[in-house]
């Protein structure tokens, strides 16, 4: 009897946990929480990541603008100076970012097409010649910020001294005038010594007659008068050799040359006569695309831009006599030999005459126009229409500052 109980209950419990009953099922269903919510969880994960992913995006995105808001309106109100400065220089870096990716994708494009520097269209042209001279005045401050804490110096320094380690695009309005009035006074400052060393080699020149139009182009920028484009180009057989070619050149009229031209005078003389070639090569180069597209292609800011890069200070000249002085620029400009090195073909060296608007016509070129100098014999032409500036009433020089020696400053003589 005993014996049977205990049978009885044992095949009861094997019985029980063999089929268990609906409330034991639950309980093991609810112990195994991840079959019972995988496919709800999976299901809201998998609805829409993107969509979720562009609202969490958009979320921060008006954040950041609400709190940037916030900030400008908190420094606009406390600190109105420093609100000025600070805007000044985060515009400064977005227009600096923007040149850097526009000159990167011309030099893609001249990489992809094989373009050289010389054959790019003006604006082009342009603006990689000042892109680099960007880059290179900002790589002072890239050096000296590379030791640790060294950015707190460099700030201080920006502040202290912007024109000579701020490109314009972090200058305020007031301040483009101001330093490139300096700048100009510091071209201004070796004029006398070239029209000096210009009158002192007058008894070198062979020529009597080239004797006779020197004479009178240094007399007429003594008196203040401005010389025409045809004064200048009859003196261009005077650069080709000695006294006045920059192979023959001594150290201090290199280093007057360079002054005028806003290059450092501080090289040994062969580095000063191959920044003087290199920048009048690229001046005349730019003359070529310029004549090209037409002065009257520019605007107002493109003018004067041209105008003081050449040798005139156009800050505080009207837009007509800047033009007008241009196109006498380019009229000697265009008349004068294309530097060989460049690799450009026999029949692209044919000489140009410039119309009144400034856009060069081809013209025919006797083969003894093609054996004029190469473009290293010319700096002169460009020192002597900068030269005259001092001498005149402060109205008057900054037009005529560049007048014969920006007209003949010239990469090449004719």
């Amino acid at each position: 009897m005993a014996l049977s109980r205990v049978c009885c209950a044992r095949a009861a419990l094997w019985g029980s946990a063999a089929a268990p009953g609906p409330i034991v099922a639950r309980r093991l269903q609810l112990g195994r929480p991840g079959l019972a919510w995988g496919a709800l969880r999976s299901s809201k994960l998998h609805l829409s990541p993107k969509a979720d992913m562009k609202s969490l995006i958009s979320y921060v995105v008006a954040k950041t603008k609400a709190m940037n808001g916030k900030y400008h309106r908190f420094l606009g109100r406390h600190f109105p100076r420093f609100y000025v400065l600070y805007t000044i220089f985060m515009k400064g870096l977005q227009m600096f970012w923007a040149d850097a990716k526009k000159a990167r994708r011309i030099k893609t494009n001249m990489w992809k097409h094989n373009i050289k520097f010389h054959q790019l269209p003006y604006r082009e042209m342009e603006h990689l010649r000042q892109f680099r001279q960007d880059v290179s005045k900002c790589l002072f401050l890239g050096i000296i910020s590379i030791p640790p804490f060294a950015n707190y110096l460099v700030f201080l320094l920006m502040y202290l001294f912007p024109r000579q380690l701020l490109i314009k695009h972090f200058w305020t309005p007031k301040q483009q005038i101001d330093f490139l009035d300096i700048y100009h006074a510091l071209r201004k400052q070796s004029h006398s010594e070239i029209i000096s060393y210009l009158e002192s080699v007058i008894p070198l020149v062979s020529d009597a007659g080239l004797r006779w139009h020197l004479t009178e182009l240094c007399t007429k920028i003594q008196n203040g008068t401005h010389p025409a484009a045809q004064d200048v180009l009859a003196l261009r057989e005077c650069f080709r050799n000695h006294p006045l070619g920059i192979n023959q050149l001594q150290a201090l009229q290199l280093k007057a040359l360079s002054r005028a031209m806003l290059l450092t005078p501080y090289l040994p003389p062969p580095w000063l006569r191959r920044r003087l070639k290199a920048h009048t090569t690229v001046i005349h180069q730019l003359d070529r695309a310029l004549a090209k597209l037409g002065i009257g292609q520019l605007t107002a800011q493109e003018v004067k831009s041209a105008c003081y890069l050449r040798g005139l200070n156009s800050t505080h000249i009207a837009e007509d006599r800047c033009r007008t002085w241009l196109g006498e620029w380019l009229q000697i400009s265009c008349s004068v030999k294309v530097p060989t090195h460049t690799g450009r073909s026999k029949a692209d060296f044919a000489s140009q005459t410039t119309n009144a608007d400034g856009v060069c016509r081809n013209r025919a070129v006797p083969p003894a126009a093609q054996r004029g100098p190469a473009f290293h014999e010319l700096p002169w032409d460009a020192a002597l229409s900068e030269a005259w500036n001092g001498r005149r009433s402060p109205a008057v020089s900054s037009y005529s500052s560049a007048g014969p020696t920006a007209l003949v400053c010239s990469p090449c003589a004719p």
